[in-house]
C-alpha cells in the first residue's frame, strides 16, 4: 500500500479496538481495487467521543464506522441521520463532509439482512413472524431493520420484559413485547429467530431458550461471529434449523459503509470472509 498526499482515509472508532476486523476487510477491498486509501483503528478515551468527532470535521477524514460504546453518542454527535440511524437510535456509521457538516447511518440491519440473504436463501422478511431475543441496541436494531422491509410481525423477548416494550412503543408498528417467560409462546409460528445478546458465548453454554418450540422451517441467527458457531447456533443445527452466523453481518454491514467512505463497491472477487476467519484463527 502506498500512501500519498490525496490518500483518502476512513476508519473504525471503539474502545476497545485491536479486536476490530473492519481494518481486514477494508483494506483488503482497498488493496484489490487498487485505491489510494487507506482504513485505520481508532481507540479513544472515554469521554472524548465528541470531541474526536469535532476535530475531524471538513472531511480530513472520509467517515468512520462505530462500534462499542460509542454508536449512541455517534447518532448525538451529527448534523444529520438517515431514517434507519434514528429508527435505531444508534449510528455506526458516521461520514465528513467538506462543508463541514456530519451524517449519520446506520448499516447493521443491511448487514443483518444481507447475512440472511447470503447465509438462508429463500427467506423473505415479508412472509411472516420473526422473534429476536434480547432488549439492547443490537435488539433494536434488528427490529427496525425487520420493520423497514415489511415485516409483518415482530416479537422482542428479554428478561426484563419492560425493556423490550420500550423498543416497541419506540418503534411502534407490528412490534410486540416478551418476557422469558413467555418464550415458547414467542417462538408459535416464526420464521426466524435472532439472538442479539451476548449470552451463551462463554464456558460452551448455551441460551436457555426451547430452540425445538421453534417451527422446522425456522432459520437461526446469533449476531456474535467469535466463535464463528456458537453454542446456540450449533444447538440450533443439532435441532435440524437453517443458521446465520454473526460474521456474515459483520461483512454485510462492511459493504455499505465502504461504499459510503470511497464512493464505489467494494469488488465481489474478494473473499473477505476467508480472510476474517484466517485472522480470528475460527
Amino acid at each position: 500500500m502506498t500512501l500519498s498526499g490525496k490518500t483518502r482515509v476512513a476508519g473504525v472508532v471503539g474502545q476497545p479496538i485491536a479486536h476490530s476486523m473492519s481494518p481486514v476487510l477494508h483494506n483488503a477491498w482497498i488493496a484489490a481495487t487498487g485505491l489510494d486509501a487507506v482504513y485505520v483503528p481508532f481507540a479513544i478515551a472515554n469521554g472524548r467521543f465528541a470531541a474526536f468527532v469535532e476535530g475531524l470535521r471538513g472531511g480530513s477524514v472520509a467517515g468512520l464506522n462505530v462500534t462499542l460504546p460509542f454508536k449512541g453518542e455517534a447518532l448525538a454527535a451529527a448534523d444529520e441521520a438517515t431514517a434507519r440511524a434514528t429508527a435505531a437510535q444508534a449510528a455506526n456509521v458516521l461520514v465528513f463532509r467538506t462543508d463541514g457538516s456530519v451524517l449519520a447511518d446506520n448499516t447493521d440491519g443491511l448487514g443483518l439482512l444481507r447475512a440472511f440473504a447470503e447465509q438462508a436463501p429463500g427467506f423473505d422478511p415479508k412472509a411472516g413472524a420473526v422473534t429476536i431475543l434480547g432488549a439492547g441496541g443490537g435488539a433494536r436494531g434488528a427490529a427496525a431493520a425487520f420493520a423497514e422491509a415489511g415485516c409483518p410481525d415482530i416479537r422482542i423477548v428479554n428478561r426484563t420484559k419492560a425493556k423490550a416494550q420500550a423498543i416497541a412503543d419506540s418503534l411502534g408498528g407490528a412490534i410486540s413485547a416478551w418476557g422469558l417467560d413467555e418464550v415458547s409462546a414467542a417462538f408459535r409460528g416464526i420464521q426466524a429467530l435472532v439472538n442479539a445478546t451476548s449470552a451463551g458465548i462463554a464456558d460452551g453454554a448455551t441460551l436457555d431458550v426451547p430452540l425445538a418450540a421453534t417451527p422446522q422451517v425456522c432459520v437461526v441467527m446469533d449476531m456474535v461471529y467469535k466463535p464463528l458457531k456458537t453454542p446456540f447456533l450449533a444447538a440450533a443445527e443439532a435441532v435440524g434449523r437453517r443458521t446465520v452466523d454473526g460474521l456474515a453481518m459483520l461483512i454485510g454491514q462492511a459493504v455499505p459503509s465502504f461504499e459510503a467512505f470511497y464512493g464505489q463497491s467494494p469488488p465481489a472477487d474478494v473473499d473477505v470472509r476467508a480472510l476474517a476467519i484466517q485472522t480470528l484463527g475460527l
